[in-house]
């Protein structure tokens, strides 16, 4: 709370200098509006603030109705800024999207967070993880496939890279990359070669674990009564043992540890930025929010928030993605 404090009176200190004659309205003015009355170093600073107009009512009455509106207009000013996010041109928009995934797959996350932060509206297909029976038409017998206006598209990262070379036509290709583009790649490879391989052995750490995981998969899923018993109870056992092959592959000896120093990497990363991207998010950001989203509220995302400083970014990263762009039947 401490820290919310010295934010917002920072805030308006920069505010107040860059916003003359109320033609500018910095819209972390809202902090300011939320912490104000929040205690800081032992005192009320909601006590000082109006003990410091307690002799004179009139000034102090119109300085409260100017900041209300400040807040108003602050408000509506961060509500335009971290949920209205650039929208695609209508004719780049795909007509059609079906998603066929796992719903805790840190793969199909992955996608599904680019989807959601682009507004693209998509269908899920929640596939049976014993059976296959939904995907049997495809030769490629893992998720996520994304089928695109018809199309077929196979593989998190190169699904991404395809789409976004659709919808976003001025994205360079790997020769015109320059360094912050380098950056970008760099920590994508990074999710798709170490974050991904920690996950698993975290999620099925225990048959506690893995049975939380699986009643989340079964509850999102269509599943019939009994396919939700089975798929539970079956895949989360044979997850459990997936998970110990996992870890002695990739060398973890501390399923938890590894997962801590992943999220201190990558909050090293960001080096004081609000995301990789800087200002909004790059496809590195979504990448490690996409994997990481589908643990955030099972017992191993919540150990890693409250043992990491992955929180806050994490915090950011769900208001730039936004609400589930996805279609429900």
């Amino acid at each position: 709370m401490r820290r919310a404090s010295t934010l917002a009176s920072s805030v308006l200190s920069r505010t107040l200098a860059t916003s003359h004659g109320g033609a500018t309205v910095n819209h972390r003015l809202l902090q300011v509006a939320l912490y104000g009355g929040s205690s800081m170093g032992g005192s009320s600073t909601r006590g000082r603030w109006f003990s410091s107009f307690s002799g004179s009512p009139v000034r102090a009455m119109s300085l409260g109705v100017a900041g209300a509106l400040v807040s108003v207009a602050a408000a509506a000013s961060l509500s335009d800024e971290v949920h209205a996010k650039e929208p695609l041109p209508p004719e780049l928009v795909p007509k059609e999207v079906v998603l066929y995934q796992y719903e805790a797959c840190p793969f199909c996350n992955k996608v599904k967070t680019f989807l959601d932060y682009y507004d693209i509206p998509y269908k899920v297909v929640e596939v049976n993880p014993l059976s296959k029976k939904e995907i049997k038409w495809s030769d490629y017998k893992k998720v996520p496939i994304l089928v695109v206006d018809g199309e077929q598209l196979v593989d998190s990262s190169a699904i991404i890279d395809k789409l976004g070379g659709k919808i976003l036509p001025g994205r360079k290709t790997d020769s015109d990359l320059d360094d912050d583009d380098n950056e970008e790649k760099k920590w994508r490879g990074w999710v798709d070669n170490h974050l991904v391989h920690i996950l698993s052995p975290n999620i099925y750490r225990n048959t506690s674990e893995a049975l939380e995981s699986f009643d989340y998969i079964t509850s999102n899923g269509n599943f019939s009564f009994t396919e939700k018993i089975t798929v539970k109870y079956a895949g989360a056992a044979a997850m459990y043992f997936v998970s110990k092959k996992l870890k002695k592959k990739y060398n973890i000896t501390d399923e938890r540890a590894a997962l801590y120093e992943a999220a201190e990497t990558w909050v090293d990363a960001l080096n004081g930025r609000e995301f990789l991207g800087g200002s909004k998010p790059n496809l590195a950001d979504l990448a490690v929010y996409g994997v990481l989203r589908p643990i955030r509220y099972l017992r191993s995302g919540n150990d890693m928030v409250k043992h990491t400083r992955i929180g806050d970014w994490y915090t950011r990263m769900e208001g730039a993605v936004g609400e589930p762009s996805r279609i429900k039947a």
